[in-house]
């Protein structure tokens, strides 16, 4: 029984891995985010740990961008940790620095830790109002001491 529960579970999360790329195929029409990340602050919460990370953002596309929300994005717990935030705007050929915070599996902060990049879900409206989902990588700025 636990096994057909895990079946379906993984193909649920298949078919909605599968709607997101088609978002994402989209997604790249409207922009073209790049950035890196450094962890500024990180609080361990039992088998959980709370990050504050410090992330640079740069618009590479032709049009300006409202970033709406940000998910964290990893391949063991897709979508699990969104940043509560502000919307705020990155004009084109720019770079915008801003702080988040989210609660994170402890193994994902080691990864982390270890100068692993990091994969955001990001939601974006673009031209038009035209709004969109980007999976963007942001490598590490450096790996200094967190506090």
């Amino acid at each position: 029984m636990n096994r057909t529960i895990s079946r379906i579970a993984h193909l649920l999360a298949l078919t909605g891995l599968f709607v997101l790329t088609i978002g994402f195929a989209r997604a790249s029409a409207v922009s073209h985010l790049s950035g890196s990340y450094r962890v500024i602050h990180k609080a361990d919460l039992g088998s959980q740990t709370r990050i504050r990370l410090q992330l640079q953002l740069s618009n590479r596309g032709a049009r300006d961008l409202r970033i709406e929300r940000m998910t964290f994005w990893s391949g063991a717990h897709p979508g699990k940790a969104e940043a509560k935030s502000s919307p705020f705007v990155i004009p084109t050929g720019a770079s915008s620095s801003t702080t988040q915070e989210f609660t994170i599996p402890r193994s994902e902060y080691r990864s982390l830790s270890h100068g692993t990049p990091l994969t955001l879900l990001v939601a974006v409206e673009g031209p038009e109002g035209r709004k969109a989902v980007e999976l963007v990588r942001l490598d590490p700025i450096s790996r200094g001491k967190v506090n």
